[in-house]
């Protein structure tokens, strides 16, 4: 194996005579001049342009801070330097430029909200190892799909399975998950250039639902995806004093606005490529006799799949208990509000190191080893934005930024929260990580809200939602390529589908958060 050659073979092959390179210096100048190394040149460089000659009437911390941000931000968008490089850069630019000590930028890179990711994740690699999601999509889809076929509720099966996983598990670990259950649909049909026409448009509609329903599944939880975490990390750094976001609070809000938008995302699905005729051009070739056929070859569920959804389901319970409501404390009461949903995280994923899965003497459900899969890109990106949350308060640059946005206060609230999530759904076509774009947005949407005198969840739910709406371009999100890889789908398909779909998901938020969200979060009860 070539990992066990270069192992072996000595690092300085002394034997062999070291012979002199030729001089390319004219390559080596051209190499060097690309626009990769531009971009890299273009974060400090607007940084240094910043602190030299805008002139803020705040601190000159705030000025820094304005610098900071433009440094970051460029390569963010650039990708001059892998994503998660550029994430650390908070950790020495704030002591550099004064803004805060190492101590309290550090604090940021790990708090309730990173643990919770980190529970989260390794409890997803563990459904993973052991295939649980394989063996829910086989169930679900048999229930769904329908003696005679129904193509259309065979979809809405596969839309709800991969809706629910997707509840639990990140955006690309779900796609990844899913595709190959859907893909193992097409893989009963003919080839792609022999299909008919309605069998042609079925499979595309088949490759759809996974890449769609995915962003949409993410919106109902907290853990769904890195933004909803980033939106709740973000308000308890700019609000330290307000009542914080729970894990129930915010599934009793994007649960419905995920199952309203599910719906729209289903009928269009239908009314654009399911036609009359596709059962009886199917029906051939799916029935419930293959589904059943491959949900026994994976034999009966294990010991260690049984304990994979006990501790599944205890994690659920214990985040849905912790905080009922104000009149219904929970068990969160019995230790002071000392335990985050964090640590109820982290508690599951410690379990998964102590039972054993019952395959081999003394092997657990999880190894250490399992665990280098683990999204440190994500936490480090969390982590990054949380920091850039705080610079902006502590260095003053808030104050600026509100008094910049005042004229935003006389326009009418129906409006704007269209008119920001519009905006936001936009602008995460042309950022590939959504959570860069969360991160760039929600905290200027707090201010702007500040500035209108009203409840700052108000605009920043809705504007960072919005933001997972990545449905136009194969490049938008991960999730997006993961879909488009497969080669049954092309630009023009996400196009019909997901036009339509981002003006649903605006609607639905302009509907359901001056409504629904202003009782789940009381913001009728003041700013904060």
């Amino acid at each position: 194996m070539a990992g066990e050659d270069s192992l072996n073979a000595t690092l300085l092959p002394l034997q062999e005579p070291i012979q002199e390179t030729p001089n390319n210096n004219s390559i080596t100048i051209f190499s060097i001049l690309n626009l990769q190394n531009f971009y890299i040149i273009l974060g400090p460089l607007l940084s240094i342009i910043i602190c030299l000659l805008v002139k803020l009437d705040a601190p000159t911390t705030s000025t820094k801070m304005l610098g900071v941000i433009a440094w970051v931000f460029t390569w963010w968008i650039t990708n001059a330097v892998p994503l998660p490089v550029t994430s650390m850069c908070p950790l020495f630019l704030f002591p550099l430029f004064g803004i805060a000590s190492a101590d309290t930028v550090a604090h940021s890179y790990m708090d309730d909200v990173i643990t919770l990711v980190l529970g989260s994740f390794i409890l997803a690699l563990a459904v993973e190892r052991y295939n649980v999601h394989r063996r829910l999509a086989l169930n679900v889809t048999l229930v769904f799909c329908g003696d005679p076929l129904n193509p259309s509720m065979l979809l809405l099966g596969l839309c709800a399975t991969t809706f629910f996983v997707s509840m639990w598990l990140h955006n690309v670990a779900t796609a990844v998950m899913m595709m190959p259950v859907a893909t193992g649909i097409l893989h009963r049909l003919p080839p792609a250039e022999e299909q008919p026409e309605l069998m042609n448009k079925f499979s595309r509609a088949v490759i759809l639902t996974v890449v769609y329903a995915t962003p949409i599944g993410g919106i109902s939880t907290l853990t769904g995806t890195g933004v909803n975490l980033i939106i709740i990390g973000m308000w308890k750094s700019l609000a330290p004093e307000a009542k914080p976001i729970s894990f129930n609070s915010w599934f009793f809000f994007g649960f419905p606005v995920a199952v309203l938008l599910l719906l729209c995302f289903w009928c269009i699905l239908c009314l654009i490529y399911v036609r009359k005729g596709s059962s009886r051009a199917l029906s051939d070739y799916l029935d419930r006799a293959l589904l059943k056929r491959d949900l026994e070859a994976l034999g009966p569920m294990s010991f260690a799949e049984k304990m994979v959804l006990c501790v599944f389901g205890l994690l659920i319970v214990l985040w849905m208990t912790r905080r009922i409501s104000d009149d219904l404390p929970g068990w969160g009461v019995l230790f002071h509000g000392l335990v985050g949903d964090g640590s109820i995280s982290v508690l599951a994923a410690v379990l998964l190191f102590i039972i054993p899965n019952m395959k081999q003497n003394g092997e657990k459900l999880m190894d250490w080893n399992e665990c280098k899969k683990l999204p440190w890109n994500l936490i480090l990106l969390l982590g990054a934005g949380f920091a850039l949350a705080d610079g902006v308060q502590s260095s003053g640059l808030a104050d600026v930024m509100s008094k910049a946005l005042e004229f935003l206060k006389d326009v009418p609230y129906l409006a704007i929260v269209p008119a920001v999530s519009l905006l936001c759904s936009i602008i995460t076509e042309f950022i590939t990580s959504n959570d860069a774009t969360a991160t760039l947005l929600v905290p200027l949407l707090y201010h702007i809200a500040i500035n209108m005198h009203v409840h700052p969840l108000l605009l920043m739910i809705p504007g960072g939602i919005a933001t997972e709406f990545a449905f136009w371009l194969p490049t938008s999100t991960p999730s997006n390529v993961v879909g488009f890889a497969t080669g049954h789908i092309e630009i023009k398909d996400m196009l019909k589908v997901g036009v339509p779909l981002k003006v649903a998901g605006v609607s639905v938020l302009a509907l359901l958060m001056p409504t629904l969200g202003s009782i789940v979060y009381g913001t009728n009860d003041g700013t904060q």
